[in-house]
């Protein structure tokens, strides 16, 4: 049975005020890069333009492509709402633990942009807002650090709250700066990295993490946030192993320090394999942002992400040990890592992570006829993790021919 659930992407942590400025985020945006009613009437098919340099023609894009003005304008209207979406619903669920402590906090985004991962902070950590952090953001784009931090100041004074401290350091990765870093963070940076480079995946995390390190303060914490798809997910997994064999504890999305099962590694190839990457429905985000997707023909019904939050080890428990009542016996933490799957035999399954790798959480669907009349079936969704109690020892559990992944059965009749 399941002892405890906790979700990834609760939008009932998002606070009331923050809610209200992702709902109109555009009219922020209109407030401090104004546009004119022919050029909004472009808006759609501009998105639509841009989205093939992000996607099929990304190999034609030029280094600093945000330093024009119609590029840079259809990203901050559409791109950064839509990042600003994922990541406070994400950031809103992570333990506290993985975000500063102190009341002085020197701050690095590597990769700013329009400082897309500061404001999602500001948005989904109000109790952040009232702490003297100096952001130093790093971006080779001039243009779009300013955007940012334009949006940035008329999002704080929308919550009435002195901002943050901004440094604008124009330049690349590994460009100097003056104070080491007690948090560092960075939002699809990563992956624009790992694709400017030909070298193999393990090569770039070893030199992209050294350089990492060299930004950052004793006791630092690192959030990372890539797009969910195989190669961010090799990567992150690979940043991953660094972080433990250094001694940080990976708080979320990992439920165990052990081998990742799904770090992606034939997923990179082209071959069939799990990578950890999460998910949530868009049909709650805000209404004119759906609208605008439609209009520019780039409908969105899920939101997807690849994330590690690292912290050194005496910052916090990992966030799997609560539930899991410090190892208990007879107790697994796992997290869900896919959508729901229809099996044979009116069975729903979710692939998941947990110390025994792969593993395949299974239960009834609704119409199986062995569910009793008024049972309530568990209600499960990617990111949720789960703190289940075993009625067999590890060693005796099944496992899944196809994936070779251990099965659990939710059912009462297994539990």
């Amino acid at each position: 049975m399941i002892l405890s659930k906790t979700s990834l992407f609760d939008k009932s942590n998002i606070s009331a005020d923050s809610m209200d400025i992702l709902e109109n985020f555009d009219s922020i945006v209109q407030s401090v890069r104004p546009l004119n009613s022919k050029q909004l009437q472009q808006l759609p098919h501009n998105i639509k333009e841009f989205s093939h340099q992000l996607t099929d023609e990304r190999g034609s894009r030029r280094l600093g492509y945000m330093n024009e003005a119609i590029q840079l304008s259809v990203y901050t209207r559409y791109y950064l709402w839509w990042n600003l979406v994922r990541q406070v619903r994400l950031f809103s669920n992570l333990n506290a633990s993985a975000f500063p402590s102190k009341d002085e906090v020197i701050a690095l985004d590597i990769g700013t942009g329009p400082l897309t991962v500061v404001t999602a902070l500001w948005l989904a950590r109000p109790e952040l807002r009232t702490k003297k952090i100096t952001w130093y953001v790093m971006d080779v784009s001039q243009n779009s650090m300013k955007a940012g931090e334009d949006i940035f100041l008329s999002v704080a004074a929308k919550t009435k709250t002195e901002p943050w401290k901004i440094i604008r350091v124009k330049g690349s990765f590994g460009t100097h700066i003056n104070q080491k870093a007690d948090f560092i963070t960075c939002g699809n940076a990563m992956n624009e990295m790992e694709q400017a480079s030909d070298m193999p995946p393990e090569y770039k995390a070893k030199k992209l993490y050294e350089q990492l390190k060299s930004y950052a303060a004793p006791d630092c914490k690192y959030l990372m946030v890539e797009p969910g798809v195989p190669k961010s997910a090799r990567l992150l997994s690979l940043f991953r192993s660094r972080f433990i064999k250094d001694g940080f504890s990976v708080q979320s999305p990992c439920p165990h320090a052990g081998e990742c099962p799904m770090n992606g590694f034939k997923a990179y190839t082209g071959s069939q394999n799990k990578w950890c990457n999460f998910a949530f429905s868009t049909e709650d985000a805000p209404k004119k942002l759906l609208k605008l997707s439609d209009m520019a023909k780039l409908p969105k019904e899920r939101a997807v992400l690849s994330f590690i939050s690292a912290v050194p080890e005496n910052a916090g428990t990992n966030a799997a040990t609560p539930l899991s009542n410090s190892k208990e016996p007879g107790t697994l933490t796992l997290r869900i890592a896919s959508d729901p799957l229809k099996l044979p035999g009116w069975q729903t399954g979710f692939y998941a992570c947990s110390e025994l790798g792969l593993t395949l959480v299974t239960m009834p669907s609704p119409g199986n006829r062995n569910v009793k009349p008024g049972e309530k079936l568990p209600e499960l969704t990617s990111g949720d993790l789960l703190a289940v109690k075993l009625n067999k020892k590890t060693p005796d559990l099944p496992k899944d021919e196809k994936s070779g992944a251990v099965k659990i059965n939710l059912s009462n009749q297994a539990f």
